[in-house]
């Protein structure tokens, strides 16, 4: 049976190269020696219809490291391009759609230009943009949001940066457990039923953790619309057909 949730398979590039970090460490990474649009045919073959793509150069520093690899993979049109890692003004996001990627990711402006990005929620429409928000829990399991390639940490709580666009068009958010990415430990079910049940009207996007099938009908159960996973995929851990009820064109 069909799930309502999507699976949106992963890359993420540094300097040129598929890699998947640790815990968002840019010390602690695993390099693929995988080709990203080998991977994009590989993904429209199993019947994916979105891609996520993280420039971490981009978003670490906000240099433009992996632009010419986004610029191929947005040239093929049988899967869309979901693409973040350092937009943080709006001509970079309108490059980014010039470019022919489908939907954008803001990540860190979303935090420190929360005006300026309900601006371009108007002026380019919800349905091409995520506001990413990459979340530490602390020791009283507030989820806090970590910003610029998770190298800083902010005093904010998922839930107060949300209600910072509840007055916007907003129908698009990514939520990623920091402390579960690329560790397959399981997904924080939890934490995105807890989303789902303040901000039913957002599409959430689950991210960090995800290690089986099972994972992904819990995060269907918990109401998330989407589940990106990046290292499951790469390292085949998840047998094809456990997947194709999550990929639309299976």
């Amino acid at each position: 049976m069909r799930q309502s949730l999507r699976l949106i398979p992963a890359i993420d590039l540094k300097a040129g190269h598929c890699v998947r970090l640790l815990r968002g460490d840019f010390d602690n990474e695993t390099r693929y020696g995988a080709d990203p649009q080998a991977l994009l045919a590989k993904y429209r073959g199993f019947g994916a219809d979105w891609l996520h793509v993280v420039d971490l150069d981009g978003a670490r520093n906000g240099s433009p490291g992996n632009r010419a690899i986004i610029v191929q993979l947005a040239a093929q049109n049988a899967v869309k391009l979901q693409v973040g890692g350092g937009l943080r003004d709006s001509a970079a996001v309108a490059r980014m759609f010039d470019l022919g990627v489908a939907r954008v990711v803001i990540g860190s402006a979303a935090l420190t230009q929360a005006g300026e990005v309900r601006t371009w929620l108007e002026t380019f429409g919800p349905e091409r943009m995520t506001l990413a928000f990459d979340v530490r829990l602390d020791d009283g399991g507030t989820p806090r949001v970590a910003t610029h390639g998770w190298q800083r940490m902010s005093e904010l709580s998922l839930w107060s940066a949300v209600e910072n666009f509840t007055d916007s068009q907003l129908a698009h958010v990514l939520c990623t457990d920091v402390g579960r990415d690329g560790a397959l430990t399981g997904p924080n079910i939890a934490l995105y039923r807890e989303a789902v049940r303040r901000h039913p009207q957002i599409q959430w996007q689950a991210s960090g953790g995800i290690r089986d099938a099972r994972d992904l009908h819990a995060l269907a159960d918990a109401g998330a619309s989407a589940a990106i996973s990046g290292k499951a995929l790469l390292e085949e851990l998840i047998p094809l057909e456990d997947l194709q009820p999550f990929l639309p064109n299976a």
